[in-house]
């Protein structure tokens, strides 16, 4: 409970799952500060241990009859758009309570929309990270990729001639969609992956008028994904090989406060040589400790941990159930869980047991059964030995693990790739299209640095002094 806030109202209410669409009775708290805090008993004797934590600010309480009567539904505002949450009273009295307290306490929280003064906004400048950084620094030379933010270049830096795969992202759009953390989440991560061999690294970033420029480490071996999909499944070694590269790779972020929450066989990379490269740490949640908890629904639904999709919170123990994902896949040929219908599927993550096919050894089915094990204090790896635990596991027992680190250890595999410039592994969609630029909007000279420039004052790296 926080200090100085008062209990506006309390009591039991039907809550509705976000993600499995079960009703769950909670004890709930709204406090004057606008937080909406559930508990599963009478919350007395575990105030500090809430099963769920809402708030209420800049958020609209609306009536409704369906699914069934006395329904209210409280929406609002959440990262990349707007959140819904549905709850069920025992009569409309008790309905109609909820929602007048619920109403006057976000009109008394809810902060009207900052304004920037034109002083403030344009005390920042946006030439980029530095006269000696910009775009013109760069030949580009194929595209690799095209999404939503932007789009990521094969680029050669002229005064090298070293080869970077440069991404290109709009401010506009990453403000309109709310993904400015996210974004300089990104940026502090890659540039910290410098210090690990399964991590694509960082060598500069910058920012123009119109664009964060991350000038990121070419990797050219294709994806996991696409690897696997040409064979099926992989071989106990080289299942193994990945694996154990892939644990000492979050491992580390582990070691450094960084949960990475997007583990997949997409991001996963082979370079040259064949050895992995985690890359797009978009998702990652950073200064998080081993006791710490986060509560952001967030990843790829085939690779989400039961206790994000149970409205809790979480820990860095989900890279773990997504490792044994990874490791299911590229055993078996499958998902572990899989339904088109993502409601259908988070059931199964939550409810179900794993099937395993009698193919593979005792070793891995027992590796597998720890990391898919869905109590987290329980998984393997969900301990505060963390990626320790899974290198001292039978299944790792011929790994070399200092070996492996300095790259000692032959890949089982290497990409057929003939040179640097080889983007054979990338999709033909793109590597075909000409590689063009779209120019930036028309801004007089008279109107100094964009109003975007505010939301990415510390973005450029190495780091520039931006008065």
């Amino acid at each position: 409970m926080v200090a100085g806030t008062d209990r506006v109202k309390e009591g039991w209410l039907m809550k509705r799952g976000e993600h499995i669409k079960n009703w769950r009775p909670r004890y709930f708290i709204l406090l004057s500060d606008g937080s909406l805090i559930g508990y599963k008993t009478t919350p007395e004797p575990d105030l500090a241990n809430p099963l769920n934590s809402f708030t209420v600010r800049d958020s609209q309480c609306m009536r409704s009859e369906r699914p069934k009567a006395n329904i209210f539904i409280v929406r609002g505002l959440q990262r990349t758009g707007s959140v819904e949450r549905m709850f069920h009273a025992a009569t409309a009295e008790e309905r109609d309570s909820w929602c007048t307290a619920i109403e006057q306490t976000a009109k008394a929280v809810s902060s009207p929309a900052v304004i920037l003064s034109k002083s403030q906004v344009f005390s920042i400048q946006d030439s980029g990270a530095s006269t000696s950084m910009s775009l013109n620094d760069f030949e580009f030379l194929q595209l690799l990729g095209k999404g939503t933010f932007g789009k990521v270049i094969l680029g050669r830096e002229k005064a090298t001639k070293t080869l970077y795969a440069i991404k290109l992202l709009k401010k506009d759009v990453i403000i309109k969609k709310d993904e400015v953390e996210h974004t300089l989440t990104e940026r502090r991560v890659l540039q910290s992956a410098s210090l690990h061999p399964f991590l694509t690294y960082l060598q500069y970033a910058f920012q123009t008028k119109e664009r964060l420029c991350f000038v990121m480490e070419y990797v050219n071996g294709g994806e996991l994904f696409f690897h696997l999909s040409r064979e099926r499944t992989f071989s106990d070694a080289r299942t193994q090989f990945y694996a154990a590269e892939i644990t000492l790779a979050l491992g580390h972020l582990h070691e450094n406060s960084i949960i990475y929450r997007d583990l997949k066989l997409e991001n996963v990379l082979l370079d040259r040589d064949g050895h992995v490269k985690l890359t797009d740490f978009g998702l990652c949640k950073a200064d998080l400790r081993f006791s710490d908890r986060t509560k952001t629904f967030c990843g790829t639904p085939e690779y989400l941990a039961p206790e994000i999709l149970e409205d809790g919170d979480y820990g860095r123990a989900v890279d773990w159930w997504a490792l044994g994902v990874v490791v299911y896949e590229m055993l078996c040929g499958g998902l572990p869980f899989h339904h088109k219908d993502h409601e259908v599927l988070f059931d199964m993550i939550v409810l179900y047991d794993v099937k395993y096919p009698k193919t593979i050894t005792r070793e891995a089915k027992n590796l597998l059964t720890g990391l898919l094990t869905k109590r987290p204090s329980k998984r393997l790896g969900g301990g505060p030995g963390d990626h320790k635990e899974i290198q001292a596991h039978k299944y790792f027992s011929t790994i070399d693990w200092d070996a492996l680190l300095n790259k000692r250890i032959k890949p089982p595999f290497k990409p057929e790739v003939t040179d640097d410039a080889d983007t054979r592994y990338f999709e033909q969609e793109f590597t075909k299209r000409t590689v063009q630029l779209t120019p930036p909007a028309a801004r007089s000279t008279k109107d100094g640095p964009s109003p975007e420039a505010v939301y990415f004052k510390n973005f450029s790296f190495p780091q520039q002094n931006i008065s």
